[in-house]
């Protein structure tokens, strides 16, 4: 077998790899957070997660795949690592942006949310009372 060959089977399997465990993370930790960021709605969250999970899929899948291919021939085993450390590294740095990105976004829903909540009275005002007279 062709050490080029080798080298894009183990890149696949490594990426893939990464991309699940990424997302299945992201997907149970994240679903918590969702859950605040939507006032509790669990269903609305568990929807809003799984769609995210899904982007995040076709995403890194698809940059996995066009990222694939190489013009370069892998001769020697020193090849092989010097590819894999190459690809594999920008795998990581676009999945960890991406992870950056979204938790970024909801942070900024999240705050927008509390700030909503802050400026309602936690209760509604009872009546009213008159100023005090200085003498």
């Amino acid at each position: 077998m062709d050490r080029t060959v080798i080298a894009y089977v183990i890149y696949l399997v490594v990426s893939i790899g990464l991309t699940v465990w990424v997302a299945r993370t992201l997907s149970r930790n994240g679903r918590v957070f969702l859950s605040e960021v939507l006032h509790g709605d669990e269903k609305l969250a568990d929807a809003v997660n799984h769609l995210l999970v899904v982007g995040f899929y076709l995403v890194n899948f698809g940059f996995v795949a066009l990222y694939l291919s190489d013009d370069d021939t892998v001769t020697d085993t020193r090849g092989v690592f010097e590819t894999l450390s190459a690809k594999l590294g920008v795998v990581l740095l676009v999945l960890g942006v991406m992870h950056l990105a979204n938790v970024y976004v909801l942070n900024r829903i999240r705050r927008r949310g509390m700030m909503q909540r802050e400026q309602n009275p936690p209760v509604p005002p009872q009546g009213w009372t008159a100023p005090a007279v200085q003498a």
